[in-house]
């Protein structure tokens, strides 16, 4: 067998061309999974029949929590889970953080959502791509973006009792900085994962994980400039 350069600048464009379509994956699964959910949303925000008793009723409570239940389950089941058990609970899931972002649609002007959601897109695709074309090693700040976040699901708690607009403020700020970090680091992290697990045939159950964290960052990232610069129904 040849080991030369050849076999080794081969080896490299193989790697390289099964990482793009790798990454490819990941980027279609979230694509599809924010399209299920935008579609879920708009259906419920546009039929009274559906919105009305969920939102104006102690179900609304278990359509918030059930998006969290959802990731509970796809992370501690990931390794038990197989590759089409795992993409069908990442459906089920995009689908049940639409039912939870139907008041989103209520709350929030339509154009003003659009809005929002094309600077998230713009913000989302920039700080992604330089997780994955910089050099540099962002694990270095993984844990700081973890911290924050940790800050912002407290504080955001904390706020729900309060009520302050000025803490709702801070956090929404905050948030998007923490959320643009999350979006590099862990577009980086998950080129590292692929590395790791080269021919391997988790390629696909990777793929769905990937794309459930880039998801997440995704939704909280637009969240946040919503309540930011959304305009509110009068």
């Amino acid at each position: 067998m040849n080991w030369g350069p050849q076999a080794t600048a081969a080896g490299l464009a193989a790697f390289d061309q099964a990482l793009r379509q790798h990454m490819l994956r990941v980027y279609n699964f979230m694509t599809l999974g924010l399209v299920v959910t935008g579609l879920v949303a708009a259906l419920v925000a546009g039929t009274p029949a559906l919105y009305v008793p969920i939102f104006s009723s102690p179900l609304k409570w278990v359509v918030m929590l059930a998006p969290l239940a959802f990731v509970f389950v796809l992370s501690w089941r990931f390794e038990r889970l197989s590759a089409g058990g795992l993409q069908m609970l990442y459906w089920a899931f995009c689908g049940a953080m639409g039912l939870s972002m139907a008041s989103i649609f209520i709350v929030f002007t339509g154009a003003s959502v659009a809005r929002v959601f094309f600077i998230s897109a713009a913000m989302f695709a920039g700080t992604s791509l330089y997780g994955y074309t910089t050099r540099a090693d962002l694990s270095k700040m993984g844990s700081f973006l973890m911290m924050g976040l940790i800050g912002i699901v407290l504080a955001g708690l904390i706020n729900v009792f309060i009520g302050s607009s000025m803490m709702q403020f801070v956090i929404s700020v905050i948030g998007v900085v923490v959320f643009a970090g999350l979006t590099a680091y862990d577009t980086q992290r998950i080129k590292e994962e692929f590395s790791e697990h080269y021919a391997h045939e988790a390629a696909t159950k990777l793929a769905v994980m990937g794309a459930l964290t880039l998801y997440l960052n995704f939704i909280n990232l637009f969240q946040m400039l919503l309540q930011l610069m959304g305009q509110r129904e009068e």
